[in-house]
């Protein structure tokens, strides 16, 4: 997993906040009670801090038509305020960045994986050509805060706001951070925030993914991958894959044995329960997470040929899997 510096957020200085570790350093795991905070996010209510999270902005007049030719999605015509997902690949096919984006009418905001920013800025700086656009890092003095969907919270006046159903990002500056959760909260971590991430199947770069994760496998078709626009670094693997065959490998939710103490991490092996631990590996955990309602959950890639309906093992746990990607 990327490892990354960033300044810790002022909001870790809030009572009962504890540090996050790993991918999501720089903002709070939770702020005392898990669970609660999990039960206010899914009632609409609270505000979770992403501002560890990169943000990079995209200005100029060819800033859409420009950005459609090296992302995966059709940009070109994205209407001001409408919220949409892409990814930049490699040339074969295998995803690099996901980009969360709205266009404001000036200017593309979109936020970022913790620690990518600086390779992302490189590569579209490395791609302008002739184009009038601008490309700039804003994590300084933006920080990402999230609304859950159904919240009522005021969005100020002239900040940036990205809809999508599962809540609203909001593009806020960093100076207004700490008076805006005072009148916003309560506050959630980012372990409420992963586990109704993990609940609505959607995954994450350097968490569902590996150096050879292609979109087909996650279940980005569609969201984050547009089928029918022109060309774009790593095209022909995504055209080839859709229209010839399938993917290698496929998500999975489990629905974890909870009578276990220990939750499953990131890495750990699935086979097929009727195997044992012994069994041949056929997947692995990406993320796992304690549910409010549905107990121990976690997202897993696995053999596009594990059965939809097998019982399996992560590590020494029984999970019962629903499918997220068909084989």
């Amino acid at each position: 997993m990327l490892q990354h510096s960033r300044t810790a957020s002022p909001l870790l200085s809030r009572p009962g906040a504890v540090p996050a570790e790993g991918h999501d350093e720089g903002v709070a795991a939770h702020y005392g009670d898990l669970f609660r905070e999990q039960r206010a996010l899914a009632d609409g209510r609270g505000l979770v801090d992403l501002s560890h999270r990169g943000v990079v902005a995209v200005t100029g007049d060819d800033r859409l038509s420009w950005l459609h030719l090296l992302l995966t999605q059709h940009v070109s015509d994205l209407p001001a305020g409408q919220a949409t997902e892409s990814l930049i690949l490699s040339a074969h096919g295998h995803i690099e960045h996901a980009l969360y984006l709205v266009d404001d009418g000036e200017t593309v905001w979109m936020h970022v994986e913790p620690g990518t920013e600086e390779a992302l800025i490189a590569y579209l700086e490395s791609m302008k050509f002739f184009y009038r656009v601008e490309v700039a890092e804003r994590t300084a003095e933006i920080a990402v805060v999230h609304l859950p969907a159904g919240s009522i919270a005021e969005v100020p006046n002239g900040v940036v706001v990205r809809e999508t159903p599962h809540g609203r990002d909001l593009f806020l500056p960093r100076a207004d951070l700490e008076s805006y959760a005072d009148t916003n909260g309560p506050l959630a971590g980012i372990l409420a925030y992963e586990a109704l991430r993990v609940e609505t199947h959607r995954p994450r770069v350097g968490f569902e993914t590996d150096h050879r994760t292609i979109p087909h496998e996650l279940g980005w078709i569609g969201s984050a991958v547009h089928l029918q626009k022109g060309c774009y670094r790593g095209q022909e693997t995504v055209a080839r894959v859709h229209n010839l065959g399938k993917p290698p490998r496929r998500l999975v939710f489990l629905h974890l044995d909870g009578s276990e103490v220990h939750l499953p991490g990131p890495g750990t092996p699935i086979r097929l329960a009727a195997d044992g631990e012994e069994g041949r590996k056929l997947g692995f955990i990406t993320t796992s997470a304690r549910h409010h309602e549905l107990g121990p959950i976690a997202l897993a890639l696995v053999k596009r040929n594990v059965p939809v309906d097998a019982e399996l093992l992560a590590g020494d746990t029984a999970a019962a899997q629903e499918t997220v990607v068909e084989p």
